[in-house]
């Protein structure tokens, strides 16, 4: 399923996302607004960022697997 279709199901969930350079990021998917992906990143100690990814810098995006201990 292209990444386009998946990410009406995300939103609120932790995603990771591959870019198009090979680069790769995760956080909390906010919303998707003007072509962009709105996601919330841990930086360091209590401090996150709202950072945004144009849809072109963009190959793909999937939420995390649940975890199993």
């Amino acid at each position: 399923m292209p990444w386009q279709h998946k990410i009406q199901y995300l939103i609120g969930q932790p995603v990771g996302i591959s870019l198009a350079n090979g680069q790769g990021t995760s956080g909390i998917l906010c919303g998707v607004s003007r072509g962009k992906l709105m996601v919330l990143e841990y930086l360091y100690q209590a401090q996150f960022a709202l950072k945004q990814y144009e849809f072109q810098m963009i190959q793909d995006v999937n939420g995390f697997p649940p975890c199993q201990m």
